[in-house]
């Protein structure tokens, strides 16, 4: 039978149909909710129990059992249990709407073996207005989109990207690669609700696997030189030496970030490499052991911030102060 769903924030009321999850649902009946890769990996559409409940037919790896203990649940896989009531409030009430622009190419450039700099401008020194951490969507012709995250804090007219390229990938590798300064591209910005928390007062611990570093490189920047800055460390997650594309730059920023710990952690690192190895949050782990005074923000590949959130939990992290933004092949890259 069908179950009647009601988004507390908004009293819109739709019903999902036996077998259909609540985001396709919604959709079907209008509603908009926040969503990104639709199969479970990123949390963009996580919302909170407010009465009823829900399953799966398969766990999403978006979300923690500790979370779902919580209320938490990911719209794109839930199937109610009977009529629910959800929250989709999000903690950073004053993020700007998002709304459709034109923006320039300023520059595209080589990062490392796959990645590639973007750099785009607002005409008229129209400033980019986002949080450190948010992302936007480039708007395809098809009437797709891709998205990337700012991995620049705001300043101005101009932020900067890395854009991972994916095999024949339509826009990363097939697009991206031909565009000139002074090209155009219709964009999105900003999205997420994946942001910088300045008011948790907490130690930061950033964990972050590929590109996932460009959201994090947006709250770091938005940090440096604050009085104000709590201790901050820093682990990225990477398979080689190569692959580490902004490695000396960030190695630097501990001149202006208040106590600054950075450890790559290579997972198919070769003999030259003497640094870590393994997987990204084990290294964490196996250094700071007890995460319940931390404010964590994990960003990148879905399997990474999986296994990440088990074992923070596990360590005392706390899910309040637990923010990730999981990296699929429409966030991110394709």
């Amino acid at each position: 039978m069908s179950h009647r769903v009601e988004i507390a924030e908004t009293q819109q009321v739709f019903m999902v149909a036996p077998g259909e999850s609540v985001l396709d649902a919604a959709l079907r009946s209008g509603v908009d909710l926040a969503h990104e890769c639709t199969f479970g990996g990123c949390g963009t559409c996580r919302v909170r129990v407010v009465q009823g409940s829900v399953s799966y037919e398969d766990f999403p790896m978006g979300l923690s059992e500790a979370e779902a203990a919580d209320g938490y649940a990911l719209a794109c896989q839930a199937r109610p249990d009977g009529d629910l009531v959800l929250s989709t409030a999000r903690e950073a009430s004053n993020l700007a709407p998002a709304r459709r622009t034109t923006t320039t190419v300023r520059a595209v450039s080589p990062l490392g073996p796959d990645v590639l700099h973007l750099q785009l401008a607002l005409p008229d020194d129209e400033p980019f207005d986002f949080a450190p951490g948010q992302y936007l969507k480039v708007l395809l012709e098809d009437g797709t989109h891709r998205s990337f995250s700012m991995a620049s804090a705001p300043n101005g007219n101009v932020v900067d990207f890395h854009v991972r390229q994916i095999a024949n990938g339509r826009f990363t590798s097939q697009q991206l690669p031909r565009l000139h300064a002074g090209d155009t591209l219709d964009v999105e910005i900003p999205h997420g609700s994946f942001s910088l928390h300045k008011e948790d007062y907490r130690p930061l611990l950033m964990v972050a696997t590929g590109t996932g570093l460009a959201p994090i490189k947006s709250m770091l920047e938005s940090l440096m030189d604050d009085p104000d800055c709590p201790p901050v460390w820093l682990y990225w997650g990477m398979r080689t030496a190569a692959d580490l594309y902004l490695h000396e730059e960030i190695a630097s920023w501990g001149e202006r970030l208040y106590d600054f710990q950075y450890v790559p952690v290579l997972s198919r690192g070769d003999d030259t490499w003497h640094g870590r190895r393994g997987y990204v949050h084990d290294a964490v782990a196996a250094d700071l052991g007890d995460l319940s005074e931390h404010a964590i923000y994990l960003c990148g590949s879905p399997n990474m911030i999986h296994d990440a959130k088990q074992t923070f939990m596990a360590l005392g992290a706390q899910v309040p102060f637990l923010r990730a933004d999981g990296f699929t092949f429409q966030h991110g890259g394709g």
